[in-house]
């Protein structure tokens, strides 16, 4: 897994496909063949705006998405995508863990089941 670091990447993510949780908003985009990067990485991103709350608040907020992602993506994400996990105010903070992981799941199987689009 490969961290997100370019504005350009975030905002790409924001385009695409999107799957909302209690929790969390999940954005998801395949990246394009022409893109020079490893198809096998999968790439994660994390934001929390300031309506999250101060600086210990989003770095809590972000701390508690990355490790949902850390322990999520490499069994139910796909490589050559990349995902952008968006906190959400007076949610990421309070909601109990064990609900964030499943919501991960169930969100990243809405983005990866085809609706007669091309995913």
């Amino acid at each position: 897994m490969e961290i997100l670091r370019k504005r350009a990447d975030f905002l790409k993510a924001a385009k695409a496909a999107r799957a909302p949780a209690a929790s969390f908003l999940l954005q998801a985009r395949k990246r394009s063949m022409d893109e020079a990067i490893d198809r096998t990485l999968i790439r994660v991103g994390f934001t929390c705006s300031k309506k999250i709350g101060n600086a210990v608040m989003r770095n809590r907020a972000k701390r508690r998405l990355r490790e949902i992602a850390r322990a999520g993506l490499p069994l139910h994400g796909k490589a050559g995508w990349d995902y952008v996990l968006v906190g959400r105010p007076n949610v990421t903070l309070d909601h109990p863990f064990e609900a964030m992981q499943t919501e991960l799941a169930e969100a990243l199987a809405r983005i990866h089941t085809p609706r007669g689009r091309d995913r």
